[in-house]
């Protein structure tokens, strides 16, 4: 997910920033190919957000990938054959598209984004595969358009960190989800202390540090929400090189990294027992 430097959220309502980041997706889709790095940077230069590459996987479709993620969930949302899985802020269908390889022609694949562009691009891809297993339906992940208890697994790829309120989110995966199930997202975060002017600074050059939270808080939502297990299966330092974060003060920098700060992609599990 991202956005531009001139969408940074810091004085944003919730409204406007989904307003923001639908007009980012809108972009995205009109353009002929994905432009910037990963989770979206408004800089020429490289800053790494994706994870690992998506090419050698089973079900990847390049008309899908638009470079927006910052991991590869379906390798360890242990997804099996005949599983209905939900796929939150699912773009193009990239993310869609693997789980369908692995659910199968029993299975179900539902992708839900908030940008009517994207859908369409996503319904478009899916027709040309001639996939009938899955749908993309328009919504916010606040209020997921899916009944209650209906999917086994939701994934998610460098999506929750632009939703403003995470506490809802996490609580309509838990409602979407069936006792037994589970989740397996990837999403920024940060570790230890990040100070304003340094989140400020990276927020304009790279898009998903907008929203990150420490991780310890984010780990707790989940908790909060009724998920049980919820473990940290993979995590990967962002390296964000001093000369992008120009903007905030050099004490504000030495302080964060002095500290142990650091921005980290993380995949997270957890799951549903009741």
């Amino acid at each position: 997910m991202l956005l531009s430097e001139t969408q940074s959220p810091k004085t944003k309502s919730p409204e406007e920033l989904r307003a923001a980041v639908r007009t980012t997706y809108a972009g995205i889709v009109a353009s002929t190919e994905a432009k910037g790095c990963g989770c979206g940077c408004s800089t020429t230069e490289t800053v790494s957000f994706v994870g690992d590459s998506y090419e050698d996987v089973a079900g990847y479709e390049p008309a899908a990938d638009l470079k927006l993620g910052c991991g590869v969930p379906t390798h360890l949302a242990d997804i099996r054959p005949g599983d209905t899985v939900l796929d939150l802020g699912s773009g193009a269908g990239i993310d869609a598209f693997i789980a369908r390889s692995i659910v199968g022609d029993e299975g179900t694949v539902i992708g839900v984004d908030m940008t009517p562009e994207m859908v369409a691009r996503a319904r478009a891809n899916a027709e040309k595969l001639g996939y009938r297993n899955v749908r993309f339906l328009l919504g916010e992940i606040e209020a997921l358009p899916v009944k209650e208890a209906s999917v086994d697994v939701v994934i998610s790829n460098c999506v929750l960190n632009l939703v403003p309120d995470k506490a809802e989110a996490f609580a309509e995966m838990f409602r979407v989800i069936r006792p037994g199930g589970h989740f397996c997202v990837s999403d920024i975060v940060v570790r230890g202390t990040l100070p304003a002017s340094v989140r400020q600074s990276a927020e304009a050059y790279a898009g998903c540090v907008a929203g990150a939270q420490e991780m310890d808080i984010y780990l707790d939502l989940l908790r909060a929400q009724g998920f049980v297990d919820v473990t940290v299966l993979e995590e990967r330092p962002i390296a964000v090189p001093d000369d992008l974060l120009r903007s905030a003060p050099r004490a504000d920098v030495d302080a964060f990294h002095a500290g142990g700060g650091s921005i980290v992609s993380i995949t997270v599990t957890g799951k549903r027992t009741i």
